[in-house]
Order: C-alpha cells, then structure tokens, then sequence
C-alpha cells in the first residue's frame, strides 16, 4: 500500500476525492443561483448519505491533497460570487448549507420511526399529534427526504434573503 499512497492523509484525500466526485457543481454557471444551490445540496448529500461513516472524518479534517474537491468548492464559491455574495460572507454561508446537508445525511440513514413518542402521547400531546399526522404531508417521500427539502427549501430562502439585504447595503 505505502508504495503507491505517502500515508494516513493521502488515503484521507483519497476517500473525500471519491465522495467529492459524486457532487454535482454542473449547475452552478447554468441555472439562477439558487437554484444551483438547490441541486449542489441535493447530490451532496446524496453523496454523503451513501457513505455516512465518512461524515465525521471527512467534516473534522483539512482538505489536504483533495484537488478535485477543491475543485467543487471553487464551482459553488465561483457560483455565490457571480450570484453577488460579498467575498467575506461566502464561505460562511456554504459552509452554514454544509452543517445543514451533512446533518441531512446521517438523517437520511436514520429509522423513518425515530421519533416514535409511542407510549408517552400524554406527556407529549402536541408532539405525538404532529407525529401522527406527518405521514400525510409526506406523499412519496421518506421522513428524511421531507425533512431535508424544507429545511433546504428554509435555508435558500433565508440565504437569498441575506444576499438581497447584503446588495442593499443593509
């Protein structure tokens, strides 16, 4: 092995290239910005969501070696540029998405049951109602799936939000 790879980041940078590589940054340049954030989240947690382990490692460790995932963030901070986003707020709004995505991602793998208040609805009313009724609001999509699209939904919403006040001056 250590005749093709220098060590411990070198397969690191290996494994996040892999992962990288399954985001889609394709419609950053090609469609209104928002809406190229909307299909970047989607695959990128697609993308983690099929390797969960890798969450923990990939999101604590620097992009050492990584060229092609650099290569993704230049796509998406190239695409908030061009969309107006003042350089020194870019990055903490990609990386607020990623915080968002990733969590979506171990969510994704979680038990649509999870939060199953069975045998406390009286403690929890409320909750236990909402729990009941959210498999009407779901047509055909996992809980998770749900989840993850308001909350992307949400999350775009209030980042074009910023960037319009961010454009105003205010």
């Amino acid at each position: 092995l250590y005749n093709h790879i220098d060590g411990k980041e070198d397969i690191i940078a290996g494994v996040r290239e892999l992962v990288s590589d399954r985001i889609d940054v394709s419609a950053f340049g090609e469609m209104e910005w928002s809406e190229a954030v909307m299909v970047w989240a989607r695959s990128y947690r697609k993308a983690f969501s099929a390797h969960p382990p890798t969450i923990a490692l990939l999101a604590t460790l620097p992009l050492t070696g990584a060229a092609r995932t650099i290569e993704m963030y230049e796509s998406v901070a190239r695409g908030f540029r061009d969309a107006g986003w003042p350089e020194n707020e870019l990055l903490s709004a990609v990386v607020a998405l990623e915080s968002f995505i990733l969590g979506s991602a171990l969510d994704a793998v979680a038990p649509d049951d999870m939060l199953n208040p069975a045998g406390l609805e009286s403690q929890a009313p409320v909750f236990a109602a909402a729990y009941a009724r959210r498999a009407d609001a779901l047509a055909d999509r996992s809980v998770a799936e749900e989840a993850f699209e308001v909350g992307l939904a949400a999350m775009v919403g209030g980042l074009r939000a910023r960037l319009d006040a961010l454009s105003r001056g205010t």
